[in-house]
């Protein structure tokens, strides 16, 4: 019986659907972590099919490749090198399982599986697995490990069946995504299971990002004695080897290297970063075009595509209108230059002519009003598309959340595009963010230091510049008000009279909740981004129906 273990933590980024290329970043993670001398290696959620398969996940052919991928690894441990404990879906009789299997010394010495099937938020886990048995401890070296899988630990019931059974460690495969303030979440959900066990907890968490969803990484390992013993970076993949020790109360574990935790602004920036990153690359764009106003969100999304793909990649194209204003093509031409990005201009002066005149007999003497407004974001759409498709970069939107969130965009113009990193984040919140990226060059950025975003952008009013002097707060309530006031609707699930009661106008609340809920049928259209909020307004996650007669 071992009194002394060595246990490798793999947070990887596998890439859901890659069989072949997550068993190769698996083999790659055990190297490692047999040139750091561990015993046994523990990887993230579902780290063979990538996290989350949905319904991939149901077809035979990707179930027996998986199961596949697990026999090649069983066979590597031949070696005498680490075992492994490795995340899988499992095809046992008759049922799929979120599963782990315990891999040593050529053979497959145990299995559990996931009990605690999450089906809320982003999650979707009950549509495709069936739930496992409550677990024991897997036995490695003599020492009873549990293996709780990620939403097993945020309920008390599968660790205390675990204690109870003679569990002495408990190793976590967690698939959690980002978003702000989890890490606290998390590691309060870590605590209370030592609490309540009296064992020492590793958590385990996949890194990278996947369609909408983020995942930041940031495992950890919490001591029986309730302390952090140590904690990998978030955004990052890293192998990190802990080492567990028996001493006369139990198990508990050295300290070890303990990462930084990131301030708020700079975990979402992080986020989207990686975010855009993996979307581009796991997708196999060879770069991205932007629509670059002059305005904060375009700039923003411009200096985050350039951190996360690296400036040469990233095409810019300012298209001018006759109500563009000579700041807007100046601060456009000074964020490209900044930032270090290809700048172009194309004017859709000519398409809008071309649309007056085609539609002429149809409008006859009508005035204008938001019909042409919308034919020159849809003119923009189309130009970015054409770039796309003639140069092949993917069209990246940068819409915000409060924009998103009221309509205040238009179908097959400004929303036209495969990606928006902007489409959890306030408009109160892209201010914030450009000031911080003006000051700060992020970890692994590929982007230039320094300012890169024109002061001019944060300081003059946010402005479509679809008709004459035109402003969003003409439109809208200022968007302090307006961003707190949808954070009540979205994140808080408030009513119309419990905003009224927290001081906000009945009126524009009234107003802003109207606004929402008929918006629905243009964000079901709209192209997929990065969560950042515990409730991302897509149909992933905030589910309502786009006929809806309900109103608050």
């Amino acid at each position: 019986m071992a009194d002394n273990l060595k246990i490798a933590l793999a947070q990887l980024n596998p890439k859901v659907g890659d069989i072949a290329g997550n068993l190769a970043k698996v083999r790659a993670a055990r190297a490692k972590a047999k040139e750091q001398g561990a015993d046994l290696m523990v990887t993230s959620e579902l780290v063979i099919a990538g996290y989350f398969p949905e319904d991939l996940v149901l077809k035979p052919a990707f179930q027996r490749q998986c199961h596949e991928a697990v026999e090649a690894l069983r066979a590597d441990t031949k070696d005498g090198g680490p075992a492994l404990f490795v995340t899988t879906p499992w095809h046992e009789e008759g049922k799929l399982y979120n599963a782990i299997i315990a891999l040593d010394k050529g053979e497959i010495v145990g299995k559990r599986f996931k009990v605690d099937l999450p089906n809320y938020g982003v999650f979707d886990d009950k549509r495709v697995f069936s739930p496992g048995p409550m677990p024991g401890p897997l036995v490695f070296n003599g020492v009873r490990i549990g293996v709780p899988i990620c939403e097993d630990v945020w309920t008390a019931d599968v660790v205390e069946c675990i204690a109870e059974t003679g569990g002495e460690i408990l190793l976590v495969p967690n698939g959690s995504p980002y978003e702000v303030g989890k890490t606290d979440v998390r590691v309060q959900h870590g605590v209370r299971r030592v609490i309540e066990s009296g064992l020492p907890f590793a958590y385990i968490n996949q890194v990278g990002g996947q369609d909408e969803v983020i995942y930041d990484g940031g495992s950890f390992v919490i001591g029986a004695d309730r302390q952090l013993k140590a904690k990998l970076a978030s955004f990052k993949e890293e192998v990190a080897t802990v080492e567990f020790r028996r001493n006369a109360k139990g198990w508990e574990c050295l300290p070890g290297p303990i990462a930084p935790e990131l301030e708020e602004r700079e975990s979402i920036y992080q986020a989207m970063t990686l975010g855009l990153r993996d979307y581009v690359n796991k997708t196999g764009f060879p770069s991205v075009v932007i629509g670059l106003s002059g305005g904060v969100d375009s700039a923003l999304t411009a200096a985050v595509a350039a951190d996360a793909l690296g400036p040469e990649r990233v095409h810019t194209l300012m298209m001018p209108s006759p109500y563009t204003s000579r700041d807007s093509l100046e601060d456009a031409k000074a964020c490209a230059k900044a930032i270090g990005v290809k700048y172009e201009i194309v004017s859709i002066e000519p398409a809008m002519e071309a649309f007056r005149k085609m539609l002429l007999p149809l409008f006859g003497n009508r005035a204008s009003d938001v019909t042409e407004e919308n034919i020159q974001s849809r003119a923009r759409g189309v130009t970015l598309m054409a770039v796309s498709n003639k140069l092949g970069g993917m069209v990246v939107t940068t819409g915000n959340k409060s924009e998103m969130a009221v309509g205040y965009a238009t179908l097959y113009g400004d929303m036209c595009g495969g990606y928006n990193v902007l489409k959890d984040v306030y408009k109160t919140t892209v201010f914030e963010l450009c000031a911080w990226r003006n000051q700060h060059l992020p970890d692994g950025a590929l982007g230039r230091k320094g300012r890169v975003i024109p002061e001019r952008i944060l300081t003059k009013p946010p402005s479509a510049e679809l008709k004459p002097d035109q402003k969003d707060s003409d439109s809208l309530p200022p968007y302090p008000m307006l961003d707190a006031i949808l954070r009540g609707l979205i994140e808080r699930d408030l009513s119309a009279e419990e905003l009224a009661g927290e001081g906000y106008d009945r009126a524009v609340v009234d107003r802003v909740w109207r606004l929402l809920e008929n918006a629905e049928y243009k964000r079901r259209q709209a192209p997929p981004g990065v969560k950042i909020t515990s409730r991302l307004i897509s149909n992933k996650e905030r589910r309502y129906p786009i006929v809806n007669g309900f109103r608050g």
